[in-house]
């Protein structure tokens, strides 16, 4: 019961132990690939705008996945992220099609102005 209570509140338990383990793997990479990772998951946090959980857990593991395989393979930095790291992080970030928050916010926008129209629409007619 409190489990399920929990989950409520804040989501999965798996969700956050999956998270946790890709946080880790992402700060055990060798340098200079644990800064870069780290980095671009913070980047990923504040700017990916993704709101689903199932969504992050596996873009982050996909990202740890990415980091480690470029430092196994000794790929350098700019191999990974080319000369523009933001425009690596957005497109990486778009292959997950995942809900954002700034989609919601665009919904929400839209049928305010909707709901503004028609309500002036209306006053208008009469």
């Amino acid at each position: 019961m409190t489990r399920k209570w929990i989950e409520y509140l804040t989501g999965p338990l798996e969700q956050k132990k999956q998270y946790r383990h890709d946080v880790a793997r992402i700060k055990a990479l060798p340098e200079p690939y644990a800064t870069a990772a780290q980095a671009v998951h913070r980047y990923l946090l504040a700017c990916g705008g993704i709101t689903d959980g199932d969504t992050m857990v596996r873009m982050f593991a996909d990202l740890a996945d990415l980091w480690e395989q470029a430092a196994a393979d000794g790929t350098s930095v700019r191999g990974i992220v080319g000369d523009d790291p933001v425009d690596f992080a957005d497109t990486f970030v778009q292959a997950y099609g995942g809900e954002r928050w700034v989609d919601k916010e665009r919904a929400r926008l839209t049928q305010a102005i909707d709901d503004a129209a028609r309500r002036q629409d209306g006053n208008e007619a009469g």
